[in-house]
């Protein structure tokens, strides 16, 4: 592998990592009420919320929270394909579920990128396993001989290295070792992801504010009744109102 430049690392993950900090304000000015109040009215039912500013605030962070996963996930994705881009010509890979390709001592590596240890559930989990044996056949029989490998590639977490699946799973230090044999470059990258994070969260933050009292005002209007407590049975009915069963029960 060739050594890998850490200006050039710093570099791009401080342009980047704006883009990331965009994509978050924008998943806010594009979400609606409707869309927020799909989520789970039972949860918040039972957590003995009261106010609708509380549910509105309560719905927003686990919304945010899936979102900001995925898109700091595609950012380290991008990390990860721009540092094997350096140091032994690694590419993004064209083979579905396989996010980079590279080759190092003579051994064609096919990977997928997770940002984390807990990710996807058992059917997600089959669907990689196939998507990973797919593209180690696909280049076995386009490329006589060639020593394939694939790998689960996790960019946090402290699980040990191992087989599973009939892939090679790499998380954490490992991971970012793998891709640059730099064994400190898993603690290198922290600093620049923090580049002008205050300023960021200003703006996502102000943006999260004005959200907020925007979508309370419109569930008071729909969702409240005239002493102004939430009317959950109001709430539950557009949620999972849908009731059709008795035309198929009685056929």
């Amino acid at each position: 592998m060739e050594a890998l430049n850490l200006d050039e690392v710093r570099e791009y993950v401080n342009e980047n990592i704006v883009d990331f900090h965009r994509r978050r304000i924008k998943s806010l000015e594009e979400l609606t009420l409707k869309k927020l109040i799909k989520k789970n009215p039972y949860l918040f039912k039972a957590k003995n919320i009261t106010t609708a500013g509380q549910l509105i605030e309560g719905l927003l962070d686990a919304f945010l929270s899936s979102s900001e996963e995925k898109l700091f996930g595609d950012f380290l994705e991008g990390l990860a394909i721009f540092i094997a881009g350096k140091t032994c010509s690694g590419h993004k890979s064209a083979a579905t579920g396989v996010d980079l390709e590279f080759i190092n001592n003579s051994v064609h590596y096919v990977v997928s990128v997770k940002s984390g240890p807990n990710w996807g559930n058992s059917s997600q989990q089959n669907k990689l396993q196939q998507d990973l044996q797919k593209a180690v056949t696909t280049l076995k029989q386009s490329r006589f001989g060639v020593n394939v490998q694939a790998v689960l590639g996790i960019c946090y977490g402290k699980t040990r290295t191992g087989y599973l699946r009939g892939y090679l799973k790499i998380v954490g230090q490992n991971f970012w070792y793998f891709i640059s044999e730099d064994k400190d470059l898993y603690t290198d990258i922290i600093e620049p992801i923090g580049y002008r994070a205050r300023q960021h969260n200003d703006a996502f933050n102000e943006e999260k504010s004005r959200v907020v009292n925007r979508f309370t005002r419109a569930f008071i209007e729909e969702f409240c009744d005239e002493t102004g407590a939430i009317d959950w049975v109001r709430l539950v009915e557009w949620n999972s109102g849908n009731f059709d069963l008795d035309k198929f029960m009685s056929e």
